[in-house]
C-alpha cells in the first residue's frame, strides 16, 4: 500500500485527514451506479472484494446524540450491542437528512473520517482481523484502503463486537 496523495479531484474530508497525519492509504475508485441501493455491496462487487472486507458507515440515534458504527457490508449493526459499546441501553438508525446535515456527507458516501462534527465511533471488531479495511472516501464511488488501526485512531473510535454477520 502506498502513500497516496488526492489529487484529480479525489480529495474529500477523510483523504484530507489521512494525509495531514500522513496515515498510508490507496484509494480505489470504482463507477458508481446512481440506481444502486446497496451502496457498500456495490463497492464490494466492483472492486472484486468479499463483503467482510469492506465497512459500511452507518449512524444512530443514542440517548447521548448521534453516534457512528462502522461494520462490514455482510453484516447487519446490532442496535443493542452498538449502544452497549457506547454505554448506553437503547440506539436507532438516525434518520437519513439529519445525518447528512451532521456529516457533511451523503448517504452512500458517509465516511467515518473527515465528517463536520466529531461523532463517538465504533468499530466492529472484525475489521482488526484484516491488514487493510476498506470504507468509503466520502463520495459514492470511492473507497479508501488503509490499516484498521489508522482508522480507529483518526476517528478516535472504539472496538466492540457490534455486527450481526
Amino acid at each position: 500500500m502506498s502513500k497516496t496523495k488526492s489529487k484529480g479531484g479525489q480529495s474529500t474530508p477523510a483523504t484530507v485527514a489521512l494525509t495531514q497525519v500522513k496515515a498510508e492509504f490507496t484509494l480505489h475508485p470504482y463507477d458508481h451506479d446512481p440506481n444502486a441501493q446497496a451502496y457498500g455491496e456495490e463497492a464490494a462487487d466492483a472492486l472484486g472484494l468479499p463483503y467482510e472486507r469492506i465497512f459500511k458507515t452507518l449512524v444512530a440515534e443514542t440517548e447521548a446524540g448521534l453516534a457512528v458504527a462502522v461494520v462490514p457490508v455482510a453484516g447487519k449493526l446490532d442496535l443493542k450491542a452498538f449502544a452497549a459499546a457506547l454505554k448506553g441501553k437503547r440506539a436507532a438508525m438516525a434518520d437519513a437528512a439529519k445525518v447528512e446535515r451532521v456529516t457533511g456527507y451523503v448517504v452512500g458516501g458517509i465516511s467515518p473520517l473527515g465528517q463536520r462534527k466529531r461523532l463517538p465511533t465504533v468499530v466492529d471488531e472484525s475489521a482488526l482481523g484484516f491488514e487493510t479495511i476498506y470504507f468509503s472516501a466520502g463520495r459514492r464511488g470511492l473507497q479508501i484502503e488503509t490499516a484498521p488501526g489508522n482508522l480507529i485512531r483518526l476517528a478516535q473510535a472504539v472496538t466492540a463486537p457490534i455486527a450481526k454477520l
